[in-house]
């Protein structure tokens, strides 16, 4: 019960280490409550048309062949003849939503949004496993994903230039359309560059999208069966919203009300084409089926501002706008000649604001860029003023949460923005722009928005180290009473007398008691949330159980000399791991080297190649047919051959399934019935199929294994198919080098390595105590947390004849340190893609720690038990 309560309390510490890196780092940066702010001189613009060609890379736009043409020749004639271009840097995930947020509602992507609903998680995992199409396995695990997460979207409001246009009308996708009527914020991607052109008065380069609320934004979708990623040619998609387009002008003529609506002032137009994106998913950026879906959407931009050119009687008024929420490169093609500006994503939603005369979207962290705007001095001026105040409304917003929520005496303020720097600012600029002196006024509302960016990132991590010295205090603190634990288990130490130890207690009792109620106090008068009470309150008890044990630290330090264990800290040097494991096999280091390939490969930007697949598949069945022969004298019974022998024709099966599939999906001949059928086959037995087997250590292991990778094999789609086998092949090593590692007198010699049972009861009093060794095992299982290794480490576990809980003690002290030194490197700026390092590296090892009682059960299951159809009795061997 004691050992029961102490895991429970585990868990629950861990929990909180884990989610508290959201509180700490990705808590939402959105505001409310500031005033808009409007430019009061006519803007260039009555309407506004913007194009966004989902998933349409730049160098596939602007590169031309070689022959000088181009599959755009719309576009090109557009920049070579006045248009502006140049590219949007956008940033990672390069998904549809958080490129299309930054672009029309300027500010990226809200960090928050990991944390709020599970749609970010999940949208992850499909494109994840999409990138894998070519088994229906995996496409299946995504519609799943969609069912169970209900596609649920994330509760942040926000403004965008929808919500302040007029109208707007779009038209496009049913995943991306409908967020735009809600005014809510949701999760898409990974960075890179994307193409920008416009047409309207040296107007241009863009791309956008975002949520709006009201009832004056109209959304036109197609049937969601319509986004197929087998399909032929996903084309169709952008061919459909062309024609609705057309085809609702036409109406619009017989129709005085909606009539009268188009032509009034502050309209957009939203043509989102998605037809790019699903066939560079379907049949990779490179294929015939998305450079000529480049090529359809390029004569359908030109087909559209004819039709709206002459909609509108030429007026001139119609400002054009295209571009891609996601791309890659940012190289030149042939274009050098013609001047390019180059924008970040953020920076487009002040700019359409201003083409339209609508606010600029509150929320809005871009800096208005004026290189596109073919106006007065005096409108890019107020526009730019209207800019930095728009900016500076968010600023004070923020500081006032924050002065209201902290002690005044102890209220630290952004020292270059007080509110006596902030109204003089105000006052000179407006004088500026009075004076005429555009200019100055311009420049010094630059300045203001970088000081307010500062500002606003100042309040906005303002209680951050707060909150960090507080976990990192329960961190040292909890891994400090864990260590206390394995000495008092292991080390034979000596307790204080009883009464000294319980008055000690009592007195430590209530000055932690005395603590604690200061930090509760101290948080509830500055109303802090519920979260922070955890954070701050949970080192004290922890502390005290720690403070406890003084006697026993006492203790240690006398007599440290002669503990066993004095020595484990060296083991956390690699070098004295890379000297052992030289010295002791070659085997090991070949094996080593031959995983550690696998890090160096390409995780992106390359293509499928099955015979990667075939020949692990390969790999698999040699090594299965040679343990089958060996093991004809080394009790492998009849039907156990049986079993092996099943699934050994089961990974052949996944493999051909794999390659079938693969060949299928290129003709265009859609998922055979067969390959799902054995795919689903594979998944279900996958999890009983083991514990049919032997118990014996090794029998066992190969089942297991053998399970797995017929799995993994209908996942793959290249040269990760090696890794499982190569990953085996290493923990099959390391089983052999713990066994002759153990001290021979007290342990079973090398040759009943084979003959050890996972199912059998270790004799309590055979249990021995902790030793050096022990520390490199659990090393050795942090670095690798996966089910295979898992069962290699319950195998070493029986092998060494050491109890498992100390075994995971010493897991537990390893994983918190490491989880220690990832928690200061955590980052909630720069690119998606460092941001989620960053979080992916703290939450591997805090997941694992979370984890690994479920996962140590699971594998204890699936090495020590079998399932029994008959009465017959089990044989042991000896």
């Amino acid at each position: 019960m004691k050992t029961f309560m102490f895991f429970i309390v585990a868990l629950l510490v861990h929990v909180v280490f884990f989610i508290s890196i959201f509180d700490i780092y990705f808590t939402s940066p959105l505001v409310h409550g500031m005033r808009p702010q409007r430019v009061p001189l006519p803007p260039p613009a009555r309407r506004l048309v913007l194009f966004v060609a989902d998933g349409l890379r730049a160098d596939s736009m602007f590169k031309p062949h070689t022959n000088g043409t181009t599959r755009t020749p719309y576009l090109r004639r557009i920049i070579e003849e006045g248009g502006s271009w140049g590219v949007s840097h956008t940033r990672v995930p390069t998904e549809s939503r958080p490129g299309h947020v930054a672009l029309i509602a300027g500010f990226y992507e809200d960090v928050s949004a990991v944390a709020k609903g599970n749609k970010p998680v999940i949208t992850y995992l499909q494109h994840f496993i999409m990138i894998h199409l070519y088994e229906y396995l995996c496409v299946c695990v995504c519609v799943c994903a969609r069912v169970c997460a209900g596609w649920k979207e994330n509760p942040v409001e926000f403004d965008s230039v929808f919500n302040e246009s007029r109208y707007t009308w779009c038209w496009g996708s049913p995943d991306i359309l409908p967020m735009f009527a809600k005014g809510q914020l949701r999760v898409h991607h990974v960075p890179l560059d994307v193409p920008l052109v416009s047409n309207a008065e040296g107007l241009s380069n863009f791309v956008f999208i975002v949520g709006a609320s009201g009832d004056h934004v109209y959304t036109h979708t197609y049937p969601t069966a319509m986004e197929d990623f087998a399909s032929k040619d996903a084309s169709r998609l952008d061919t459909w919203v062309f024609n609705q387009v057309k085809d609702f002008l036409t109406s619009a003529e017989k129709n005085q009300t909606l009539m009268s609506q188009l032509h009034d002032d502050k309209i957009v137009f939203f043509l989102h084409l998605l037809g790019i994106d699903t066939n560079g998913h379907a049949h990779r950026p490179m294929s015939k089926e998305y450079l000529e879906n480049i090529g359809l959407v390029d004569s359908g931009v030109a087909e559209i501002v004819s039709v709206l050119e002459e909609f509108f009687g030429n007026d001139g008024r119609t400002a054009y706008v295209f571009t891609a929420d996601h791309g890659m490169t940012n190289w030149d093609w042939w274009l050098e000649t013609y001047r390019r500006i180059d924008v970040n994503q953020a920076d487009i939603a002040p700019l359409m604001s201003s083409l339209i005369g609508i606010p600029i979207p509150l929320n809005s962290v871009g800096l208005l860029p004026l290189e596109y705007l073919n106006t007065s001095h005096h409108f890019k001026a107020e526009s730019m003023y209207a800019n930095a105040v728009q900016i500076l409304e968010q600023f004070k917003v923020k500081m006032t949460q924050k002065k209201e929520t902290t002690f005044s005496f102890l209220f630290t303020p952004y020292h270059p923005l007080t509110d006596y720097k902030m109204s003089e600012f105000v006052t000179h600029t407006r004088s500026l722009i009075q004076k005429g002196h555009f200019h100055e006024a311009i420049h010094q509302c630059e300045v203001l928005i970088g000081q307010a960016m500062k500002g606003l990132s100042y309040y906005h991590t303002y209680d951050r180290f707060f909150l960090g010295c507080s976990v990192v205090l329960g961190f040292i603190g909890w891994t400090s009473y864990v260590v206390l634990v394995i000495l008092k288990t292991h080390a034979s130490l000596r307790k204080p007398p009883a009464s000294r130890d319980t008055t000690a207690a009592r007195c430590l009792g209530w000055v932690f008691v005395c603590l604690g109620l200061l930090v509760f106090l101290f948080l509830y008068f500055q109303a802090s949330s519920f979260t922070y009470y955890i954070y701050c309150l949970l080192p004290v008890p922890v502390w005290y159980s720690v403070l406890k044990e003084f006697g026993i630290l006492v203790e240690l330090l006398r007599s440290v000399s002669s503990l066993r264990l004095c020595k484990c800290f060296g083991y956390f040097a690699l070098v004295l791991f890379a000297i052992e494991l030289l010295s002791r096999s070659a085997n090991w280091v070949l094996s080593c080297l031959c995983l550690a390939v696998f890090p160096l490969l390409p995780v992106v930007g390359r293509e499928p190649n099955t015979n990667y697949v075939l020949c692990a598949g390969a790999v698999m069945l040699f090594a299965s047919f040679l343990y089958i022969l060996s093991s004809r004298h080394a009790g492998l019974c009849a039907r156990d051959r049986w079993l092996f022998g099943g699934q050994m024709l089961q990974v052949a099966l996944c493999t051909y399934v794999l390659s079938s599939t693969h060949s299928s999906l290129q003709l265009k001949g859609g998922l055979p019935l067969l390959n799902q059928l054995i795919s689903w086959t594979t998944l279900v037995s996958s999890f009983f199929v083991p514990l049919l087997s032997s118990t014996r250590l090794f029998h066992r292991l190969l089942s297991v294994l053998m399970s797995l990778i017929a799995v993994y094999l209908l996942l793959s789609t290249g040269f990760e198919a090696l890794f499982p086998p190569v990953l085996s092949w290493l923990m099959f090593v390391w089983i052999h080098m713990e066994q002759e590692t153990v001290d021979t007198h007290r342990m079973s010699s090398r040759t009943e390595l084979s003959r050890i049972d996972f199912a059998e009861n270790i004799d309590l009093s055979r249990i021995r105590q902790l030793s050096l060794d022990d520390v490199r095992r659990s090393y050795f299982f942090v670095l690798i947390p996966f089910i295979i290794v898992m069962c290699t480490f319950e195998s070493v576990q029986v092998s060494t004849r050491l109890s498992s809980r100390s075994l995971f003690l010493i897991v537990l002290v390893i994983s918190d340190l490491m989880a220690l030194h990832f928690f200061f490197l955590v980052k909630d700026y720069g690119s998606w893609l460092d941001i989620g390092t960053s979080i992916s590296h703290y939450v591997i090892v805090m997941s694992m720690t979370i984890f690994l009682m479920l996962l140590s059960l699971m594998t204890h299951v699936l090495t020590a038990k079998k399932l029994q159809f008959g009465h017959k009795k089990k044989v042991h061997f000896r």
